[in-house]
């Protein structure tokens, strides 16, 4: 009995999964504009944003483009030996590309998804500003939803347009199911 539930859980946590990695919050017509676009962080090459946190700053872009938010906020630290942060990184790009300084804020603390997210929350908060729209890839979102949750946001997701293969789906699944039963904050003790 014990095994079937524990299927099912993941079988239904899964679908949870694939099923908001297809979903964009920024493209049904109720969305108004949020106080801030999150974008989180990914590898980056001496100042050089990798294909994923370049997808993702794109996306963030537009997103500000189309008056989304009046602030983007880049996220991401770094890893040993790396003269750069993701947040950094992000924020060099986005200036490269039109957006103002005033209307970025830059988050370096935090080398996972809950540090990130939770450092850039704790900045926010103490603006006044908790409604965001995070922006990662696909297979991220509800995770990424789960964790605003947790940390009191009010948060919708707007994914990049990245596929999400079965490794990434499964992974996400299985953080996901330990982090609901035990909290996405405990989960960084697991994370390699």
């Amino acid at each position: 009995m014990a095994l079937t539930l524990l299927v099912l859980y993941l079988a239904v946590t899964f679908f949870q999964v694939w099923s908001t990695s297809g979903r964009d919050d920024a493209e049904s017509a109720d969305s108004g504009p949020a106080d801030a676009i999150v974008v989180l962080g990914a590898a980056q090459y001496n100042g050089v944003p990798s294909a994923a946190l370049e997808g993702r700053l794109e996306h963030a872009l537009e997103l500000y483009e189309r008056g989304m938010a009046d602030q983007v906020v880049v996220t991401g630290g770094n890893q040993p030996g790396d003269q750069y942060t993701e947040a950094l990184t992000g924020y060099n790009w986005l200036r490269e590309h039109g957006v103002p300084d005033e209307d970025l804020i830059v988050i370096t603390d935090g080398t996972s998804t809950w540090e990130s997210l939770a450092a850039a929350g704790n900045v926010l908060e103490g603006k006044g500003m908790t409604d965001v729209v995070l922006v990662s890839d696909p297979y991220h979102s509800y995770r990424l939803l789960g964790i605003a949750g947790e940390l009191g946001l009010d948060a919708q997701v707007s994914p990049t347009d990245a596929g999400s293969d079965l490794t990434d789906l499964l992974r996400e699944t299985a953080a996901v199911s330990v982090g609901r039963v035990i909290s996405y904050r405990r989960l960084l003790r697991f994370e390699p």
